[in-house]
C-alpha cells in the first residue's frame, strides 16, 4: 500500500516589517503569523517513504500555489499566516515578543535549583524581575531535568503555593509549570494564568478536563518519555518527529474541547535531545509555525551552550543564551522563557530597535 505523503513548511530569509511591507507587495515576501516578521525564501518538504526537500523563494512559491492549486500546500500556509489570536487578548498584550520569568521552588533544577525554596529568597527574585518588567513569572515545583525523580504532587504543591498566592496578591501574571493535574487545578483556582505542561497532557489523564473547565491556555512541550527516559529516545526523522508529536497533541486538545487560539506550542530544547539535535532544532525552528500556535522557547542556560564554547556552569551561559534568544526571534519565535529577565530583553530591545 502506497504510503501517503505529508507536507510541512519551513519559512526563511526573514525581514522585520520596513522591508517586509515592501516585498509584500511586490509578492517577494509572506507576512508571518500577522505578525511582526516576513519571510522571503521557504524549504517544502514532502514525506513519504523518505523525505524531499526544495527550497525557492516567497515569489515561486505562490507562483506554484497559484498554479497546482494543492489543498496540503494552501491549508498549511494558511496557518503560516494567520493571526495568532491568544496573543491579542488579556493576558497578554499585544507586542513583539514576551519573556517568561523562570523561577523553580525546587532543590534539584539545573541551574537555580535551591536558590528560592525559602519563600523570602523567591519573593526578592520575583521582585527583580517585575522591576525589569516581566509578562508572566513561569513558577515551577518540580525539576524535569534529565534523570530527575518524580516529586509527590502534595510537596511539589506545598512549594508553590505561597509564591502563587503572594504573585497573584500583587497582580502579577503568572505560568505555571506542571504536569500534574492536581497541581494545575489548584493552581489555576489561586491565579494561575496559563498552564506550561512539559508532557503536553500525556503524563495525567485528568489534565485535558482542568484545561477544558478553566479554559485557560496551555503550553505543550515535546518531550519524549519522562524526564529518566527521554534522553534514550530513537528519533526516525528528528525534526519531523518532533512537529508531528506537536500536532498530534495540539489535534488531541482540539478533539476534546480546547481551543486551537489557546495553545502555546514549545519543542522542547535539551529535552530529550543532544547537543546536536539541540542545534538542528533552533537552526529550523521556524518549521513549526506551520502548526499555527504561538512558539515559546525555553533554551536559557542549557547544557548545548557550554558543548558549544566554554564548558561553563549554567550560571554562566548567559551570552549563549542571549545569542540563541536573538536567532530565535530573528525566525519569528514570540516567547522567551528565561533566567535572565533584564538582559535578555535589553538583548531582544535592542536587535528590534536597530532592525526598525
Amino acid at each position: 500500500m502506497k504510503q501517503k505523503s505529508k507536507i510541512y513548511l519551513r519559512p526563511f530569509g526573514f525581514f522585520g516589517s520596513k522591508e517586509g511591507k515592501l516585498l509584500e507587495k511586490k509578492n517577494k515576501a509572506i507576512k508571518l503569523a500577522d505578525g511582526y516578521r516576513y519571510f522571503t525564501k521557504i524549504e517544502i518538504i514532502k514525506k513519504t517513504s523518505n523525505i524531499i526537500s526544495e527550497i525557492m523563494s516567497v515569489e515561486k512559491f505562490l507562483e506554484l500555489i497559484e498554479k497546482k492549486k494543492n489543498q496540503d500546500l494552501m491549508n498549511t500556509l494558511s496557518k503560516l499566516k494567520s493571526k495568532r489570536t491568544l496573543l491579542s487578548k488579556s493576558p497578554f498584550k499585544k507586542k513583539k515578543y514576551y519573556v517568561f520569568g523562570i523561577l523553580n521552588i525546587t532543590p534539584d533544577s539545573f541551574s537555580d535549583g535551591g536558590d528560592n525554596l525559602l519563600l523570602d529568597n523567591a519573593i526578592n527574585n520575583t521582585k527583580e524581575m517585575i522591576k525589569n518588567k516581566v509578562d508572566f513569572i513561569d513558577v515551577g515545583g518540580e525539576s524535569t531535568r534529565p534523570g530527575a525523580k518524580k516529586v509527590r504532587i502534595n510537596d511539589e504543591i506545598l512549594r508553590i503555593l505561597p509564591i502563587i498566592q503572594y504573585l497573584h496578591k500583587n497582580k502579577v501574571n503568572i505560568s505555571l509549570d506542571t504536569r500534574n493535574a492536581e497541581t494545575m487545578k489548584l493552581g489555576l483556582l489561586s491565579g494561575v494564568s496559563i498552564i506550561n505542561d512539559v508532557s503536553a497532557l500525556t503524563n495525567n489523564k485528568d489534565s485535558i478536563n482542568v484545561i477544558k473547565e478553566f479554559k485557560k491556555p496551555i503550553i505543550l512541550m515535546h518531550m519524549p518519555g519522562n524526564p529518566k527516559t527521554m534522553m534514550n529516545h530513537i528519533y526516525k526523522n528528528f525534526l519531523l518527529d518532533i512537529y508531528d508529536y506537536l500536532e498530534e497533541r495540539i489535534e488531541f486538545c482540539v478533539k476534546n474541547g480546547i481551543s486551537r487560539s489557546n495553545i502555546i506550542i514549545d519543542p522542547g530544547i535539551g529535552f530529550g535531545k543532544d547537543s546536536k539535535q539541540n542545534i538542528e532544532a533552533l537552526k529550523n525552528i521556524s518549521i513549526f509555525h506551520s502548526l499555527g500556535c504561538p512558539i515559546m522557547l525555553g533554551a536559557s542556560r542549557k547544557r548545548f551552550i557550554s558543548n558549544i564554547y566554554g564548558q561553563t556552569t549554567p550560571k554562566e551561559r548567559l551570552a549563549g543564551s542571549i545569542a540563541v534568544a536573538l536567532h530565535s526571534f530573528n525566525q519569528g519565535i514570540q516567547i522567551f522563557r528565561v533566567h535572565d529577565v533584564f538582559e535578555t530583553k535589553q538583548a531582544l530591545e535592542i536587535f528590534d530597535f536597530i532592525e526598525s
